[in-house]
């Protein structure tokens, strides 16, 4: 860049924190923080060091900072404002959450920002003065090193798999051919075998791959398996960079002893002091039927739940079944109440007359083997209707895709879960299996409420195995890559 044209983007630049920056000059005894030349820098060599952590280091004034022909006061003023403005990304996030999950509730990490510059200018920390507000999860570390080896692999060739027909055992086909060459770059081949047939070597390549991208292993190369193969470097790249800015979202502290349900990940996690204790395989919301992003308390369990069927399942899904077999009422378990809460004989329903649109029933299902919630539910009360619970389709378990449910999070060994979230000898699982075997609907509330934080994060740390990517069900991550690319928002 020419000294004029540099001067000139100095002279332009709009400032990203103006608030902050200019209540901080108005505190300051001197309107020029940056005299020192080693903490200026040390704070472009922060700058720089933002990219390890997914920030773009030129959204905070790099161009302008580095010529040389800048006014002094303009340069002091700059270097403030881009100080600020990388302090609050590193800490809240680039972008607000809300923006792109308008349920989330998890609070915020704080920290006194101007204290901490005026800290490090005068201890001159300023290089390691941003590391600071990174997240402490060990999680974060993880895809922060996961990020420095695919940089640093930038410039490794990959081999592309054109898009066709599903690839399937013993087919022979130069598609194969690639897909070999693929599994081979990716670690799941040790060579390349000669031809273009996919032989069993291959096929069990494939499943390999498959089950470490949490897609169905059938060892068949359809629309996802090709797309998760065709991940390169900058995409596995960009999909790190989503989600640590999910975490930087977070607060450091879950909660002692606390659950996670990864949405993407189709399980639900118990912590404790930092430990993973215990992991739920889980059914979330189909795609069309989102299970929401945001973060609660768990207060109790209600064991031989009733299933109070929400009126939009009622009309949508109940009301045709019913059309179509009446006895089902019955046989199903359901019982019929009016707009008074009385219960009405389902025979004296004539159900072809009752439409979606003037419904006047409340429908509720009994507990029992067939019973939508199994045999337990677990809840933190919330606007959407989201909770934990057993289910009597455990089959679906099975499959390593599972957005089946409605939104509420249909839990494996929902049981076992039931009784680390009571954590008391008072309610073991002795206890619980006596109180669900008089298949009376029974509710417990928790001793101690424990924090519950449903999230949605599409690479995943699996601690000495590496970190895992995942398949985004809910085509969430663009919104956030975006949004991380685009130019910082005035704050």
């Amino acid at each position: 860049m020419t000294t004029l044209a540099s001067q000139a983007l100095a002279q332009v630049t709009p400032l990203n924190a103006p608030v902050a920056t200019s209540k901080f000059y108005t505190q300051s005894p001197t309107k020029t923080v940056w005299k020192s030349e080693a903490n200026f820098s040390a704070l472009l060599q922060a700058l720089d060091g933002l990219g390890a952590h997914g920030l773009n280091p030129n959204d905070y004034h790099l161009d302008a900072l580095k010529s040389s022909t800048i006014a002094d006061e303009k340069r002091d003023q700059l270097a403030t404002d881009a100080w600020f403005s990388a302090a609050a990304h590193m800490l809240y996030g680039k972008l607000n959450p809300t923006s792109v999950e308008p349920d989330w509730t998890a609070a915020r990490r704080e920290a006194d920002l101007p204290a901490a510059l005026l800290a490090a200018l005068n201890a001159g920390t300023v290089a390691s003065s941003l590391e600071q507000f990174a997240p402490k999860q060990p999680s974060y570390a993880a895809l922060k090193k996961e990020l420095a080896v695919l940089r640093a692999d930038a410039e490794k060739p990959q081999t592309l798999i054109p898009t066709g027909e599903t690839l399937k055992p013993n087919m022979s086909n130069a598609r194969v051919g690639l897909l070999k060459l693929r599994l081979v770059e990716l670690g799941y081949l040790t060579a390349a075998s000669d031809g273009l047939l996919m032989d069993s070597a291959t096929t069990e390549a494939v499943k390999a791959f498959q089950l470490a991208t949490d897609l169905d292993d059938d060892g068949a190369v359809g629309p996802a398996t090709l797309a998760a193969l065709n991940r390169g470097t900058a995409g596995k790249r960009n999909q790190l960079r989503v989600n640590m800015e999910r975490w930087r979202w977070l607060p450091d502290n879950l909660g002692t002893r606390h659950l996670r349900a990864n949405i993407a990940g189709f399980n639900v996690t118990a912590w404790n002091e930092g430990v993973q204790e215990s992991t739920h395989l889980t059914i979330v919301g189909r795609t069309y039927r989102k299970t929401p992003v945001f973060s609660d308390v768990v207060e109790y369990i209600v064991l031989n739940p009733w299933w109070e069927t929400p009126n939009s399942l009622a009309t949508r899904d109940k009301l045709p079944t019913f059309r179509k077999d009446p006895s089902a009422v019955e046989r199903l378990g359901f019982q019929i109440l009016d707009r008074q809460g009385q219960p009405v004989p389902s025979a004296s329903i004539d159900w072809n007359n009752v439409s979606p649109q003037n419904f006047p029933y409340r429908i509720r299902q009994r507990p029992g083997d067939l019973n939508a919630l199994g045999k337990v539910k677990i809840m933190f009360p919330n606007v959407h209707n989201v909770y934990l619970h057993d289910t009597p389709t455990k089959g679906l378990f099975a499959q390593r895709q599972r957005a089946f449910s409605s939104g509420c999070l249909r839990t494996e060994n929902p049981l076992d879960l039931s009784a680390w979230l009571m954590n008391s000898p008072d309610w073991d699982r002795a206890r619980i299996d006596s109180v669900v075997a008089t298949g009376k609907e029974t509710r417990v509330n928790l001793p101690k409420p424990v924090p519950v934080h449903i999230l949605y994060f599409t690479t995943v740390s699996e601690g000495e195995f590496g970190v895992r990517y995942l398949d985004d069900i809910y085509d969430r991550d663009a919104k956030v890559l975006s949004g991380l690319n685009a130019k910082p928002r005035t704050s």
